[in-house]
């Protein structure tokens, strides 16, 4: 007990040190910049720096000892194994996109933060406790330990499936990580995105490649801090300039009915009406041509290569000549492809032509069948994300590594309290930026835009985060005229409030340590199923530790490499990709989880049964409904949307999972035996 004390004060010594040298470090580059110091000198600088940190804690932490690298030793108090967890939780989605969301969707999008602050409560009273009591490394590994079957009764069968979900939840999980990596690197170091992926790679592979948990741990605390700092910093400004306290969730209550006069006002403004109409006039002409397949595609390509003949007959410009070339590239090759990019186009005009949703109305629709339809798919997506928390792999992991039962216990205490000082910050960040880019940047003059708009415009040429175009050619900027991608929200509010230049490195910084945190022990679950619960357990048993080690090391290189490859593809937005792991995990490994611990009828038949059930109904709603994979909104039961299909896929795997044990034999003596002893008092 006096060792764990001691070894308590020595580590927040070393954070306390830290944490004085980081402000040092903030007030230095403010100094600097306050001198003249180049903007881009800055920002290299907070990466630099950053990376540095966490390299050098993954070296100092280096291990080869199996329960070092897997579960930190099983020695991480519950104050710092709390600030890790929440690192490691607060994702890209939760520091990039969660307030972007909410920005764009409104009372909506709190359904993430309710879900997923929901689901540590389920963590804490049905999982946590009793997977540290169990005491290994790995979800497979209790799942494998209290199902059994296969070969000597080893759960050869049930691990193998633990293992396949885990990987593809936590693939899914960390692409959407690794996007996030890019989209910061190629802002604030001005490399092309590809480029900023392999470039945060580096960071994320000297932790985790070197120390496994044990520098993953240490680094993840530290990364906590600059998140903590990174969010907080923007908010307080923005909750001064507008409501005049430094409490963000203060300012809240006082900025948002400011807000509503504001969104009534713009809705009744003549000039917004007549933006949303150009829209709606575009859209039109998109159904018409759609109307007209084939014969609009085929009058359009002959249109398109007309155009391009006659520039060239007349020797026009050369620009000119490059322009109507580019026109006809781009045109859609076949009459079915012409029908797809049309949808397209004709969906998003019809949304530019929407009037914006009151930020405050729950489950705004135009009547009360769209309004119970909102409500449901709130609902759902609540749920899910509850569900997946209390699943997701490389969040159970952590609670193997604190040194007992009531640590675990006190430990997602922590985690929760560390969240929330975040998770209570962003919905009032969204409705501050929102207020102010009403009121600032919508009517003000085209001509004269903010630096900001255009630095941003140009990370991703080819599908902007941000445009604002002159749609009525007024000279003026209408709310309808502004394209925002709720990624960039966060990461521009800095330049959005009108902060100097050290607070967007800032923020860039703590965007950076949310992606590489939650990259690092998601890598490390992937790499760590399949070098224990895969090699280990089923191939060679008789595995060296040191051989073992090594082999977690190649593979969490090569899952590390295929996941940004994925990435630069851009498979899609931050949360949707998120959303679609945890629906995932809740159908797959919730049920299985569960009952593992709370129904001793639950045996190894149901088990495989039931996550099988479970992901087979989720993967195929997902694939049977969601656009972006081949599938189409018309197919979806009773209008759930896609991210939600665990709303499905968990009560498949919890029925068929029941039915499955009460249809074949109990489980043995030693299994009933294991259960109780996850069940009794420590």
């Amino acid at each position: 007990m006096k060792a764990a004390r001691t070894y308590f004060k020595r580590l927040s010594r070393y954070y306390l040190y830290y944490a004085a040298t980081f402000f040092a470090f903030l007030a230095s580059l403010a100094l600097l910049e306050r001198e003249g110091m180049p903007r881009v000198w800055i920002g290299y600088l907070f990466m630099v720096a950053t990376i540095a940190l966490y390299a050098v804690i993954g070296v100092v932490s280096r291990t080869s000892n199996v329960s070092e690298y897997y579960v930190a030793g099983r020695r991480v108090p519950a104050l710092f194994n709390g600030m890790a967890t929440a690192a490691d939780w607060i994702s890209a989605a939760s520091f990039i996109s969660l307030a972007g969301g909410l920005y764009l969707h409104g009372f909506d999008g709190l359904a993430y933060i309710m879900g997923w602050t929901g689901g540590y409560c389920l963590v804490a009273l049905l999982i946590a406790p009793y997977l540290r009591r169990f005491a290994q490394y790995t979800i497979p590994d209790f799942l494998a330990a209290r199902y059994g079957g296969g070969a000597g009764g080893r759960g050869a069968p049930v691990r193998m499936i633990a293992v396949g979900a885990t990987i593809i939840v936590s693939f899914t999980y960390v692409v959407a990580q690794i996007y996030a990596v890019g989209l910061i690197a190629s802002r604030f170091a001005g490399v092309d995105f590809s480029v900023g992926i392999f470039l945060g790679l580096a960071s994320i592979l000297v932790c985790s490649f070197l120390g496994g948990m044990r520098a993953i741990t240490w680094t993840q605390v530290t990364q906590y801090t600059i998140i903590l700092v990174a969010f907080l910093a923007p908010s307080m400004w923005l909750s001064m300039k507008h409501a005049g306290s430094p409490l963000p969730q203060l300012a809240y209550g006082t900025v948002l009915p400011k807000l509503a006069l504001r969104e009534r006002a713009l809705l009744a403004d003549p000039r917004e009406l007549q933006v949303r109409a150009i829209f709606r006039q575009r859209a039109d002409e998109y159904g018409a041509r759609l109307k007209a397949l084939p014969t609009s595609w085929e009058n359009g390509l002959q249109d398109t290569q007309r155009r391009l003949d006659a520039a060239r007959l007349r020797n026009s410009s050369l620009a000119e000549v490059r322009a109507a070339e580019r026109a006809l590239i781009a045109y859609p090759k076949t009459a079915e492809e012409a029908a797809r990019t049309w949808n397209a186009g004709r969906s998003a005009n019809l949304a530019r032509a929407a009037p914006p949703s009151p930020h405050a109305t729950p489950f705004a629709a135009d009547d009360k069948e769209g309004s119970d339809i909102a409500r449901n798919n709130f609902l759902a997506l609540v749920l899910c994300l509850m569900l997946g928390t209390a699943a997701l792999p490389h969040i159970l992991m952590r609670s193997y590594t604190t040194p007992s039962v009531a640590e675990t216990r006190v430990s997602v205490f922590w985690t929760l309290f560390f969240i929330l000082l975040v998770y209570l910050t962003i919905p009032a960040l969204a409705v501050l930026v929102k207020f102010d880019l009403y009121t600032t940047l919508v009517g003000s003059d085209y001509a004269h835009l903010p630096t900001w708009i255009s630095y941003w415009a140009n990370v991703d040429k080819v599908t902007p985060l941000i445009s604002v175009a002159d749609i009525n050619a007024d000279g003026i900027v209408q709310l309808a005229e502004i394209a925002i991608d709720g990624d960039v929200l966060v990461l521009a509010t800095p330049e959005i409030g009108g902060l100097p230049y050290v607070i967007s490195g800032l923020v860039a910084a703590g965007g950076l340590a949310a992606a590489l945190s939650t990259a690092d022990g998601l890598l490390l679950a992937i790499s760590n199923a399949l070098s224990h619960d895969v090699y280990y357990k089923v191939i060679d048993p008789s595995a060296s530790t040191q051989k073992r080690v090594t082999i977690s090391k190649l593979l969490l290189l090569g899952v590390a490499f295929i996941a940004a490859y994925a990435a630069s593809q851009k498979p899609g937005d931050i949360l949707s990709l998120v959303g679609a792991a945890f629906s995932l995990a809740a159908s797959t490994l919730f049920p299985a989880l569960v009952l593992g611990v709370f129904w001793k009828r639950a045996n190894n038949t149901g088990a495989i049964a039931g996550m099988l059930a479970g992901f087979g109904v989720c993967a195929y709603y997902m694939l049977h409904t969601n656009p972006i994979l081949g599938g189409s909104a018309a197919g979806q039961w009773f209008h759930i949307a896609p991210i939600s299909a665990g709303i499905f896929g968990v009560p498949a795997g919890l029925a068929v999972l029941v039915t499955a044990s009460l249809l074949t034999s109990a489980p043995g003596v030693q299994t009933r035996a294991l259960i109780d002893h996850l069940r009794s008092p420590e």
